[in-house]
Formats: structure tokens, sequence, C-alpha cells
């Protein structure tokens, strides 16, 4: 059943594609959400990681990658088309309404 849980982890795959040779897909989904939540997954990863940093096996390199990735106009706030929607549109809307009418022509 370990062997099925591996093997979803290294693949990818969705859980029901799971070969049959590992048993009933639900059951392996089961074992390996109960593992997750118990913790077991945690304790073997840092097992692994505790005994391969004491032979030199593990290399603590970290990198930070400063790339900078630009929005499309839509997306950083660039004027919309169509109808516009907001208070500010209304308010100003009916200052010019009251504007007009205010005018000589009105009487």
């Amino acid at each position: 059943m370990i062997n099925g849980v591996l093997w979803r982890l290294r693949t990818g795959a969705p859980w029901r594609d799971l070969p049959e040779r590992f048993g009933p897909w639900q059951t392996v989904y089961e074992r390996f959400a109960r593992w997750e939540a118990d913790g077991t997954w945690a304790r073997l990863l840092e097992e692994v990681q505790v005994r391969n940093d004491s032979a030199g096996a593990v290399e603590w390199t970290v990198s930070v990658d400063s790339t900078i990735n630009r929005a499309h106009q839509h997306a950083a706030g660039a004027r919309k088309k169509g109808r516009r929607r907001g208070t500010n549109w209304k308010i100003r809307n009916a200052r010019r309404v009251v504007r007009r009418s205010a005018g000589p022509a009105a009487g």
C-alpha cells in the first residue's frame, strides 16, 4: 500500500488513476490522509533529512529569484471600456444635470 502512495506522489496522477496492483484507490488515499494527519509523513521527511545531512548529502543553499512579472494593462488598473460603475461617476453625473438645468434657458 505504501508503494501506491509513493507512486501517486511521484507521478502526480489523480487518486482514481492509481493502478489496480496497489489496491482500491480509496483505501490507499485513506491511509495517506491518516498518515498526513498524525504527522507520519513529517517524521519520515525529518528522519531522511537528518540522516542525509549527517552524511553530507544535503546542500542547504537558498536561492532567491528577483524576477519581476508585469501584469497585463487590464489587470493593472487601466481604464475599462463600457458603462462606468461606481459612486464617483454617479455624483459627477448628477452635478452635470444640476448645472444644465440651472442655466439661462431653464427658466
